[in-house]
């Protein structure tokens, strides 16, 4: 094979250069060429080539992971350093060990991308300035920061304000400190990461009051003797309706608790105790806040007409919850149709092909034509509605 066939293969597609004979992978401008397209073909080249600066350089702008196949020497170019971070600050990685001491590159090389952090010197790693400067962009970047580090309370604070999650690498000493921790809370307005304070701390109740404020299903992480206590735990649930779930059962029976989630989403009502699905009083009360409660209350429940009209005037789409008999209930399906057009798909067939209804549910929304008998579609009194 000749270099022009060479070249030509590498003109229908760069992968040829693979399987080219080993005199054409030291052709400098063919070589050039093929790493200008991509830098991670610099690993197919010959090896003397590996040493041309040209050559690396224009791979390295292309792909800073070539750096990887360079020959050492070039590791040690700064210009090369340059070009390689300034396309991939990850690339820190395959650099020299020397510039990986260098307060300069590794600072470039994290501004690029923070987990550039990892590749750095652990002299480096103890630099405040250098972590805060990972931390910026994202605060998990504090797993690679110096131990000594992981202690200090600015450099902590700025990671858990970008990424509360980032606790799980701060040192011990910081999980069990109650100020800090009840600082953070605070700060972060977030209550997630209760579940990486320490021990001790999940049975504070200051603490645990301040988790629940900000994220109310932090009470999953606090120690069980909150999750009976009823102050704790309706704040927990005034702030997000689904910190029921975690909420003790004793609680799950509590009328005032279980009212203010359903207050906030009926779906939450998932998490009551049985008793209360059972309750038709509380029901009949509590579904006035939220019509989606239906679809966890008792099945008998479901059949009840008192119970089902309140739901779907506050809700018309909770017709879809209802038992099968109140569906076929015209008075029902009025209702819930006032409320939400859309309500008619989950009627009774024998409902569906009721004149009222569906005028009713047409004058609303035409496109509820979709849903109704195929036989209106000739209905004159439908057309007038629908065109």
């Amino acid at each position: 094979m000749n270099l022009q066939e060479a070249i030509n293969l590498v003109n229908e597609n760069v992968v040829n250069f693979k399987s080219l004979p080993a005199i054409h992978k030291e052709n400098k401008d063919l070589v050039l060429k093929v790493v200008k397209y991509d830098g991670y073909y610099l690993q197919y080249i010959s090896n003397n080539l590996k040493k041309d600066k040209d050559i690396v350089l224009e791979a390295v702008k292309q792909n800073g992971f070539s750096l990887e196949f360079a020959d050492k020497s070039l590791k040690k170019n700064k210009n090369i350093i340059f070009e390689t971070l300034m396309q991939n600050g990850y690339a820190l990685k395959y650099v020299d060990e020397s510039f990986k001491k260098d307060k300069e590159i590794v600072m470039m090389a994290i501004k690029k991308y923070c987990f550039a952090l990892e590749f750095a010197d652990e002299i480096i790693k103890k630099d405040k300035e250098v972590v805060l400067e990972a931390i910026n962009q994202y605060g998990y970047v504090l797993k690679y920061a110096h131990d000594s580090l992981k202690k200090d309370e600015e450099v902590v604070l700025k990671a858990l304000k970008k990424n509360v999650f980032s606790l799980i690498y701060a040192d011990e000493s910081l999980k069990k400190n109650k100020d800090f921790i009840i600082k953070a809370l605070k700060v972060c307005k977030w209550g997630t990461f209760l579940e990486f304070i320490s021990p001790e701390l999940k049975k504070d109740r200051d603490v645990v009051i301040e988790a629940v404020k900000q994220w109310g299903m932090s009470l999953q992480f606090a120690d069980d003797i909150f999750k009976k206590d009823k102050e704790i735990v309706l704040i927990a649930v005034k702030q997000y309706c689904n910190s029921l779930e975690f909420a003790d059962s004793s609680l799950k029976k509590d009328k005032e608790i279980v009212l203010e989630a359903v207050k906030q989403n009926g779906y939450a009502f998932q998490y009551a105790h049985k008793d209360l699905r059972k309750d038709k009083n509380f029901i009949i009360h509590s579904i006035k806040f939220s019509g989606n409660l239906l679809s966890y209350v008792d099945d008998s429940l479901k059949k009840d007409k008192e119970i089902v009209l309140e739901a779907v005037k506050q809700n018309g789409l909770a017709l879809f919850h209802a038992d099968q008999s109140l569906k076929k209930n015209k008075e029902v399906v009025l209702e819930a149709i006032k409320n939400n057009c859309y309500s008619i798909q989950y009627a009774h067939e024998n409902l569906k092909k009721d004149k009222e209804i569906v005028i009713s549910a047409l004058k609303i929304n035409s496109y509820c034509i979709k849903f109704v008998h195929e036989n209106f579609n000739k209905d004159p009194d439908v057309i007038a509605i629908i065109k």
